[in-house]
């Protein structure tokens, strides 16, 4: 699979390579045609740098020039240009680093981050990036309806009415004239983008000659004195005069300070933070070129060369424009008319040519642009059928619904009626935009992986993470609200794709960004540094059949206590007769399992030929570092006939098909996963496990310094379902210490019992047994004349206080019971060379105290004795515990060899 590989299971689909990248056909999602549909017919100027120069120069150039300089000064506007387009430096570098890392197809930015970041992230930057296109679009708008009124618009404050001006003024005026030029745009822009491109390159010529114009006009035209009238608050009139010096040096030191005043157009006073608001409006272009990559013959090479170019041909226009206006007007013509440069033109016409053409064509690239984002979400169908339209395309591969959509959105927008208005909120979002794509870059870089070779080296994640630290300091400077606001619906948007869950084929970067965390911190792990006081349970459990062993899984998830748990398996089989590693393919469905039943386990398969060798070979090899198992659980070896999980969970079960039964995102749909798992064993069925080998991997575990635990009737146990919520109020855990198969062996406490104790304790720190009462059962034979019970109860009692053990201690006579045994081992004997030989009576004894005390408990731990050494004894040893467990319910024998408790801080 590959990253252009259709998504699985939720519909979410790839954007596949075209035909010219790797030889592959074009693909199709339904009746949306893929990127590789659309026609690559532009080059990196006609492609990158004609539609990047035009966004950047647009309205900004022309009508806000002035409006920087007048009210931020000359020295605080340089400060200002330079800092927006180190910002936007910054991001360029991300944007070349990825472009140039492998083939970027439609969608640009959109494209780069959801292919970086994963869809979580990618989609929810990407619909925040296509609503600021669509902001931007509706500030070009509105700015080339306030230069079409700067010429024709009917002014009353006049005293004379120039023959040109007859279009009216007012709110909605301008809102009507705004539709009017967008209605334009939506037909020029379904005509397609490859013939935008092209009358494009004409417009930029048309805007060259009037900047040409606008440099040369002061060494042309001679100083001059206007008049300028503005309807201010109260409906008053107000008239300022003002002057074109030529180049002075009294004009422009008086022009290198700020000087924030009243602005006309909103008629509230300007900061910093307002004026580089609607100046970096000028620097919101750099990506029209990246999203126009579905439409670029080569964009790996021709978006960093193309826009590259471009920020460096417009930098040096507004730093010699800056310097003009500075030197050459005084600061009450440029706050008092933003459409001054006609006035100062050597040819009037020249200026509203230039402003109309550059104002016009960034609204009609800010449309293109932002359609070709919303076009790429579709295919990709992370939102789901509100934008599934969207993806529908012409014949010759333009997506004409999308470019309505979002026409219709920018509709909505010029209803603000001023373009200084909404300058604020389209920066706020296109910096938001921009610290997306810095951290895409820094996540690749950090993560460190291998194919992350860009073939554009000018980046290091220094200038990723200051980019991002640049971009999100000056989007809450500009406005604090704006920034509060985007970041909070990118949070909204980002939980509702991860709720969505789209799973994709594209890679996640977070799993890089993991794996290099984790490989890190595991050898930083030392073995050689653990202490008792900070043992966990890390568990391996040996699953046969997971249809019969899920209320086990369950169980041992609750025991773990933050530790590693691994679900072991053995697959029976010979390597070198076979042609392929089965196991291999097994993988998914196991850790399928592990999401149905919501465990926090991890899988561990091995092929072998048996079992015991298997184990072995799981018990040596699993984990890495510090993370390896120190405890093996296996299930009871009995002769019952094991249930079926499957028939009684509503997960498993047929009858609650719904959307679970879709597909785990992976490939693994219900049915599947049930086939994969062969029924449980029959009565009659023939075991894969003997009981001699069964003895074995207890022994071996042991052998290995292994905890052992078996677990018997766990199928009985209830509450520990994916959906119980059951705390165990009513439930209570009962801890028998005591080797009940040897009376009088072993001392009250030993590792052994101490290691039980503590595994109930874990399990009563569990979120589910939180609340269960723990009872520990002291046996004592308190007929006999000896009364040492009576002081090793109340040291235990001590023993539990120190070790913050909250237990209620039940002391269980059992004279009768002890008598039963026959023959007390000497100290010197060794209860792992020979199993005891235990009358039935003794066995039916002990399993009749076992019930009379414990037959209410949820769940027992008993103290598991070590298993003989001879195999021959491995049947007895196994009938001795069989008959004392019998009929109990959930019961969990422990062998314990690791010192685990610790009274000291």
């Amino acid at each position: 699979m590959s990253e252009h590989t259709p998504l699985i299971s939720h519909g979410v689909c790839g954007l596949p390579v075209s035909s010219t990248f790797c030889g592959l056909g074009s693909e199709t999602m339904g009746e949306a045609p893929a990127h590789s549909d659309s026609p690559r017919k532009l080059n990196t100027f006609f492609g990158v740098m004609v539609p990047t120069i035009l966004s950047m120069f647009s309205i900004v150039l022309f009508l806000r020039t002035g409006f920087v300089v007048g009210h931020a000064g000359l020295l605080q506007g340089l400060l200002m240009l330079v800092v927006a387009y180190t910002i936007i430096s910054l991001t360029i570098l991300s944007i070349c680093a990825i472009s140039t890392n492998g083939a970027v197809q439609g969608g640009g930015a959109y494209f780069m981050i959801s292919r970086s970041l994963g869809p979580e992230f990618g989609g929810s930057i990407g619909l925040m990036f296509f609503l600021a296109k669509v902001c931007a679009c509706g500030v070009y708008v509105l700015g080339l309806v306030e230069a079409i009124l700067d010429v024709f618009g009917r002014d009353p404050a006049l005293l004379e009415t120039a023959v040109l001006r007859v279009l009216p003024q007012g709110y909605w005026f301008t809102v009507l004239y705004s539709s009017a030029i967008l209605l334009l745009c939506l037909l020029v822009c379904l005509v397609g983008a490859h013939i935008y491109a092209r009358t494009a390159f004409l417009i930029l010529l048309l805007v060259t000659v009037t900047v040409v114009s606008i440099l040369i006009s002061p060494l042309i035209v001679s100083p001059q004195d206007f008049v300028i009238a503005h309807r201010g608050p109260g409906n008053q009139t107000h008239f300022y005069n003002v002057s074109y010096t030529g180049f002075n040096a009294t004009t422009l030191r008086n022009n290198l300070n700020s000087g924030y005043t009243l602005d006309y157009s909103t008629n509230k006073v300007m900061s910093f933070a307002s004026v580089f608001a609607v100046m970096f409006t000028s620097c919101t272009g750099i990506m029209a070129g990246a999203n126009m990559s579905g439409e670029l013959k080569n964009p790996s090479v021709s978006i960093p060369r193309g826009t590259i170019a471009a920020v460096l041909y417009t930098f040096i226009i507004y730093l010699l424009l800056f310097l003009l206006v500075s030197s050459t007007c005084d600061r009450a013509l440029l706050v008092q008319d933003y459409g001054f440069f006609q006035r100062i033109n050597v040819w009037p016409p020249f200026v509203t040519i230039g402003v109309y053409c550059a104002s016009l064509s960034a609204a009609m690239s800010s449309l293109i642009g932002a359609s070709r984002i919303l076009h790429a979400l579709a295919l990709d169908q992370l939102f789901g059928l509100p934008l599934a339209p969207a993806a529908i395309t012409s014949r010759s591969g333009n997506p004409w619904v999308a470019v309505v959509y979002t026409w219709g959105l920018a509709q909505c927008v010029v209803f603000a009626g001023q373009l200084n208005t909404i300058a604020g909120l389209v920066t706020v979002f296109y910096l938001l935009a921009y610290a997306a794509v810095d951290l895409a870059c820094l996540a690749l870089e950090w993560a460190s992986a291998p194919n992350f070779r860009p073939t554009f080296q000018v980046f290091s994640w220094h200038s990723c993470l200051l980019g991002i630290v640049s971009c999100l300091v000056m989007m809450f400077v500009i406005n604090p609200v704006y920034s509060s606001a985007s970041v909070a619906l990118l949070l909204l948007l980002l939980l509702f794709l991860h709720y969505r869950s789209p799973t994709s084929s594209w890679g996640y970067i977070s799993q890089a960004l993991i794996f290099h965390q984790v490989r890190k911190y595991l050898l930083m792990l030392d073995v050689r540094k653990d202490h008792v006081k900070f043992w966990r349970p890390q568990v391996l459990l040996m699953v046969a059949n997971p249809r019969s062993s899920c209320q086990l899984i369950n169980f041992v998830n609750q025991l773990k206590k933050g530790g590693l748990f691994v679900l072991g398996h053995v697959q029976l089989g010979d390597l070198d007769s076979l042609p392929s590693d089965p196991v291999q393919q097994q993988y998914n469905f196991w850790l399928s399992l592990v999401d149905k039943l919501g465990v926090k386990a991890f899988v561990d398969l091995t092929l072998s030929l048996s079992v015991r060798q298997g184990t072995q070979h799981l018990l040596r090899i699993t984990g890495l570092g510090g993370m390896k198992p120190n405890t093996l659980v296996l299930g009871f070896y009995d002769n019952c006939s094991p249930e079926d999980y499957f028939l009684h969970d509503p997960a498993f079960c047929k009858s609650s098909l719904g959307p679970s039964a879709e597909g785990d995102n992976f490939g693994v749909d219900l049915p599947s996963l049930q086939a994969h798992f062969p029924p449980v064993r029959h009565m009659e069925s023939p075991r894969w496990l003997s009981a001699d080998e069964y003895v074995g991997i207890v022994s071996d575990a042991i052998k290995m310094n292994k905890n052992v635990c078996l677990g018997r009737y766990f199928f009985q146990l209830e509450g520990e379902g994916r959906e119980s919520r059951t705390e165990g109020a009513e439930r209570t855990i009962d801890v028998w210490p005591l080797d009940l198969l040897s009376p009088g062996h072993g001392a009250l406490v030993d590792v052994g019992s101490l290691f039980l104790l503590q595994m109930a304790c874990v399990l009563n720190m569990a979120t589910r047994w939180r609340r269960a009462r723990m009872r520990i059962f002291l046996c004592v034979e308190a007929e006999s004349g000896d009364q040492g019970w009576v002081a090793k109860e109340e040291t235990f009692r001590e023993l539990l206080g120190m070790l913050r053990i909250r237990a209620s201690i039940k002391i269980v006579p059992w004279d009768a019971v002890a008598q039963l045994c026959g023959r007390r081992p000497e100290p010197d004997d060794d209860p792992s060379k020979t199993a005891p030989v235990l009358s039935e009576r003794f066995l039916s004894a002990v399993n009749r105290l076992l019930m009379d005390y414990s037959s209410q408990a949820a769940v027992r731990f008993l103290y598991l004795p070590r298993p003989p050494t001879l195999s021959s004894q491995s049947q007895q040893y196994l009938a001795q515990l069989d008959a004392m467990t019998q009929g109990l319910g959930p019961t969990l024998l422990i062998h314990g060899l690791t010192p685990v408790t610790c009274t000291d801080l």
